[in-house]
């Protein structure tokens, strides 16, 4: 018999992977809007805490930005799509889903065709996507995409998937601790593969799709053209910034990205307008 078949057939992978199951259906729930189910085991007032430690020292070692007319900009979308969240929370009752968020909007210099937003509302608009954005809804469309990670706590998410993969790695080590080095390091190495390009990779592909998605919704919600999605990331497509395949990338390709909001306008426009 082959000795990896031997070697698989001896471990009981029920026994070494029950407990991560138990973990999972113990802290699944469920992502508002799109209904898709999670798994977040930390508690939000811990990574919100951290969340606005690290916002405040971003700030300090980073320079706001003095164009006086773009970062008003960046402080009225970030405040109309906000009050787009908090509307359509409040609306069915969903309130504590939001509990604690304390919203802040900055745009910082810097030539990135960037921005992020932190667990619990923390934004940062880089000034160099504003020329692709061009106008109030391209903005809409970068805020409202990076709003949406934190509304669907995808920061959580993925702490909480690392998690689990340090769980199973643990658990695999313990279970083949009486085999050989050759044949454990064969399966670690197996397992972390996995975990990386089965696992990892594609939920990072989910989330950002998924940030798409609400994103499109609550700029919507706010009063923007969901319209101008399209025609952002053409331009941001167009910058060639994101050239590595889909299934290495932590993004999905610009032609899947454009196509799937295309789809998704006409519902949203229908539900949400």
């Amino acid at each position: 018999m082959n000795p990896a078949v031997r070697f698989i057939k001896s471990l009981s992978f029920a026994k070494v992977f029950t407990p991560l199951f138990i973990l999972i259906v113990a802290a699944c729930t469920t992502v508002p809007v799109t209904g898709r189910s999670r798994v977040n085991f930390i508690p939000d007032a811990t990574i919100m805490g951290t969340s606005f430690q690290e916002y405040e020292k971003f700030l300090k070692e980073n320079k706001l930005s003095k164009n006086v007319k773009q970062t008003a900009m960046v402080k009225r979308v970030g405040k109309n799509i906000r009050e787009a969240v908090e509307k359509y929370f409040t609306e069915r009752g969903m309130s504590a889903e939001i509990k604690g968020y304390n919203w802040e909007f900055n745009l910082v210099e810097g030539e990135d065709k960037n921005a992020w937003c932190m667990p619990g509302g923390k934004v940062v608009v880089y000034e160099g996507i504003m020329p692709v954005a061009k106008d109030k809804n391209g903005l809409a469309v970068v805020m409202g995409h990076e709003i949406a990670h934190a509304v669907a706590k995808h920061g959580n998410e993925r702490m909480s998937q690392g998690l689990l993969i340090q769980t199973g790695s643990a658990l695999l080590s313990a279970a083949t601790k009486n085999h050989s080095a050759g044949n454990r390091q064969v399966f670690m190495t197996a397992y972390g593969i996995g975990a990386q390009f089965g696992f990892m990779l594609p939920y990072s592909r989910i989330h950002e799709k998924e940030a798409d998605y609400l994103g499109l919704v609550f700029m919507t919600i706010a009063g923007y053209d969901p319209n101008e999605a399209v025609a952002f990331w053409k331009r941001m497509e167009a910058d060639g910034s994101n050239k590595i395949p889909e299934f290495l990338s932590t993004h999905p390709s610009g032609a899947t990205r454009i196509s799937e909001i295309k789809a998704a306008i006409p519902e949203i426009l229908s539900k949400y307008n």
